[in-house]
Parts: C-alpha cells; structure tokens; sequence
C-alpha cells in the first residue's frame, strides 16, 4: 500500500517462518546517520504464516539505535486476541480491524495515533482526503463522523467491547493462550510441523501447518469441506499447498476447537496424508488439566 501511495519502501526480507528480528531493525536503523528512513513499518501478528513479532523488543530496539522514525504496526489479527501495548512500547500508529479479534464483520478500521504521529502528519504530503485524521478528529469533538459511519457494525462494535470488557482482556488472552496451545500441542502429536519456528513467536490468533513433503494442503482442506463442512485457511504466496491454517480467535472456546481439531485429524486420514493419530487426545487432555 506504502508503494501504491509512492513512498519508497526499503523491504527487510524475512524467511516466512519468523516473526521481525528487532536486531536487525537496530543494526538497519544504526547505519542511517542522516535518518533518512522516516518510519518502521511492523505487523503484529502475520495472519499468513502464524509467527507474531515482538513489538516491544523492536521498541527498544529503535531506542538504542536512538533513531526518530515514527514506529507503525498493524493489529488487525491481534488485536483482543494477544497482549498488545501501544502507549508502553511507544508505538505511533497502530491499525486494527473488526473482522478478527473483536468478532465483527469486516468493514472498520481503527488507528491509535501518538502525538509524534499526528505532528508529522500536518506536514506530510501524501494526498489523503478520506483517511484524513484531522478532519476525524475535529468531527469526533462533536461525537460525528466526517463521513457516513458504518453505524449497524458501532452497534455491533458496542456489543463486542462489552464481551470482551465482561470476560476480561486478561481472560480473553489467557483464552486465546490456551487454545493455541492445545492447538500446538495436536500439531506436534500428529508428528507435523508449525511454520512458525520460534516458541516466543508462535501465535495465539492462528497456527500454520506445514504439509508433508508430495501432499497438497489445498487437496487436504477440500475433502475436509466437503466431508466436514469446515473450513481451513489457506496458504498465501510462497507457502501455497504447502500449509493450512487453524484459527483460533475471537469467540471460541474448547468444545468449538476439539470440534475443529477432529475435522482436521479426520480430514488427515481419509486424505491419506501421514500422521501419527491421536492428536485430539493429546490437546483434549491439555484442556482438561488446564
């Protein structure tokens, strides 16, 4: 989007299977005396490959690089769903969505902007006019929207923070911690692989599995549709065929994963995918003692 808008975007190349290393955002940021780089730009949590960066730890990273860039991260598949801490980690902007964590269809978006963020925004010259903040915020004084408001989802919106504020964000995340590792725990049972390769990266919105070498996760998620009426997420770009994807977010709770977790190890088998069975077992006891 950055390139579409004519910012020139310097791309730190990742492996696909790792969260952003904060050391080398600290010797990237280290070697740009004159500042030149103006922002970091950071997702959260990669709903594509399952790996969530350590946004805190890039944070001291930038700082000890004692580098001004305004620090950008997107939430949208965190958000509600993993502690996240945009006035303690000094974040500029963050954006989020209401389709993953806060339960809602898609069609809101939201930013938490600091007050470096919006003093650099009165002199930038990117042509904005919808996306404008400013004209948000003077409306907002009013308790309106410069435009017309998706008012049936602030509804829904409404609905969703009292859930979440009854359950407790504590709660919410201790919830989300669970499942994902119940969730790990029957991957790793099967004798499959997460895509994700660090423990202190691994996901609690979703977890990607990898296929066996000569076997389609594409092929695997059709028959478990069409026997099952269940749906898997599908790999994206370099990992396509190559891993599904388990969600694990938002309203859910342990009697709906068991129920996915047994489509997938069923799927597993009638696709004749190999595996060791028993799997459910394995995160059905986790869940009980937990």
């Amino acid at each position: 989007m950055a390139q579409k808008l004519g910012i020139e975007v310097e791309w730190v190349e990742g492996d696909w299977r790792h969260g952003v290393d904060p050391a080398v955002v600290e010797d990237r940021l280290k070697l740009d005396g004159s500042h030149s780089i103006k922002a970091i730009c950071v997702v959260h949590n990669e709903t594509s490959t399952g790996a969530t960066s350590r946004i805190g730890e890039i944070r001291q990273a930038i700082d000890a690089a004692n580098h001004p860039a305004l620090y950008l991260v997107d939430t949208i598949s965190s958000l509600a769903c993993v502690d996240y801490r945009h006035d303690e980690w000094k974040v500029d902007v963050t954006v989020s969505g209401s389709q993953k964590g806060l339960m809602l269809p898609p069609g809101l978006g939201f930013n938490a902007v600091s007050e470096k963020a919006l003093e650099a925004a009165k002199t930038a010259t990117s042509n904005v006019s919808y996306w404008s903040w400013q004209d948000m915020i003077e409306n907002n004084k009013n308790g309106v929207f410069p435009y017309t408001p998706a008012t049936n989802l602030l509804y829904g919106l409404k609905e969703a923070l009292r859930l979440l504020h009854t359950e407790g964000l504590d709660n919410v995340y201790a919830r989300h911690a669970r499942l994902a590792e119940a969730t790990r725990i029957a991957v790793e049972a099967w004798g499959l692989e997460n895509l994700c390769l660090v423990p202190e990266e691994f996901s609690n919105s979703l977890t990607a599995v990898v296929m066996p070498d000569g076997h389609d996760a594409d092929a695997l998620r059709n028959v478990i549709l069409v026997n099952f009426d269940m749906s898997l997420g599908t790999g994206l770009g370099k990992v396509k065929g190559k891993i599904f994807r388990i969600g694990h977010l938002g309203d859910f709770n342990e009697l709906m994963l068991t129920g996915t977790l047994s489509g997938v190890e069923m799927g597993l088998e009638i696709a004749g995918v190999p595996f060791n069975k028993g799997g459910i077992n394995a995160a059905m006891d986790f869940l009980a003692q937990n």
